[in-house]
């Protein structure tokens, strides 16, 4: 299984947001932004693992700034690493007024997803190449989470 770069799975993903999506106040619903971001980090997952992902975390997500109804959501994901089984991609979550142009980075989120072979078993992936700082950069930062994880891990069963 040959590995991958960075940019062979990247997607950037544009959404109008209506009023189907937004709450009383005129707010994008957070839950409608995390659909958005589950959805394109899956996209991702699975052009790198080139099968079926499931989700099996989302890292902490914080909303620096709302997203209004007429914003365009744009959401940029990429792998930051990848496993045995797993992968964890980076979404940024941007809003952007189109008449003003004004762009506000809404949020960002780090999501762990786990390839699936046709019987529903975890699935060898390929191995990923960061080739710029920055990939470079986000795959230790990606370790590093994954580290932790796993420490909480085994704290939780103690």
């Amino acid at each position: 299984m040959n590995s991958k770069t960075v940019k062979e799975s990247s997607v950037t993903i544009v959404s109008q947001m209506t009023h189907q999506d937004a709450n009383l106040a005129g707010n994008v619903h957070g839950g409608v932004i995390l659909k958005h971001i589950d959805n394109t980090g899956g996209i991702v997952a699975s052009r790198h693992a080139q099968s079926n992902v499931v989700t099996a975390s989302i890292e902490r997500v914080d909303f620096h700034s709302p997203v209004f109804v007429g914003d365009l959501l744009r959401l940029i994901a990429s792998m930051h690493h990848a496993g045995r089984t797993s992968m964890e991609v980076g979404v940024r979550i941007e809003a952007e007024n189109f008449i003003t142009g004004q762009v506000r980075h809404t949020a960002s989120a780090y999501l762990t997803f786990v390839a699936l072979d046709p019987y529903g078993k975890p699935l060898p992936v390929p191995g990923l190449v960061p080739e710029t700082p920055d990939e470079i950069r986000r795959n230790s930062e990606a370790r590093r989470r994954r580290e932790l994880r796993a420490h909480a891990r085994t704290e939780e069963t103690r």
